[in-house]
């Protein structure tokens, strides 16, 4: 039996999510192995195992992760020093800019209709969406019903959707994006 080789770097578990992303973004869940993710890194594919038992704990992972980094985001928001106002225009804002920042993470998040990992996709998305709604539910000054709150959220998360497959990131529809936001909080009641 040979030696195994030595390796230039320290396989992580991010950089393990990393190329799984791409990979699950590209060529869909039930279509990536671990095997293929541990090709695309040139490591074993016992190497990836060492960090997830299989796919669908790296998938949950992954999940959480992204779900993680867009809760920050509106945390972030919320503890800014802003009128309401404006705080419902940055976390409007915020979502769309996560979405096309991080397209293959969004597309991951809200996009995958795979039935094997549905279980995995209700969790995190509960918990974002319930700080979104209770972010928009207090700025608005207790006067948006559920309905608005929900109606809100499919227009970003429609506008995002739409842009993904045509934009390479946020920057490029920052305008586009302003005017969306204005829009829609020009149906909110003004906040007293």
């Amino acid at each position: 039996m040979a030696p195994r080789k030595a390796v230039d770097r320290e396989l992580s578990k991010e950089m393990i999510m990393e190329a799984a992303r791409d990979l699950f973004a590209k060529k869909g869940y039930q279509h990536v192995s671990m095997r293929q993710i541990a090709q695309e890194l040139k490591y074993s594919h016992g190497a990836i195992y060492y960090h997830f038992k299989n796919k669908a704990a790296l998938f949950y992972a992954m999940v959480e992760d992204h779900f993680q980094i867009l809760n920050e985001i509106l945390d972030s928001i919320m503890e800014q020093h802003l009128y309401d106002r404006e705080k419902l225009h940055q976390i409007m804002l915020g979502f769309i800019e996560f979405g096309l920042t991080h397209q293959s993470h969004y597309e991951i998040m809200f996009l995958i209709k795979d039935e094997e990992v549905q279980f995995y996709l209700s969790e995190g998305p509960n918990k974002s969406y319930q700080k979104f709604a209770q972010s928009l539910f207090i700025l608005s000054g207790k006067k948006m019903s559920l309905q608005d709150i929900w109606s809100v959220f499919l227009s970003l998360h429609g506008f995002v959707t739409h842009y993904c497959r045509t934009v390479n990131n946020y920057s490029e529809v920052r305008g586009i994006a302003e005017a969306h936001v204005k829009f829609l909080l020009k149906g909110i009641e003004p906040i007293s």
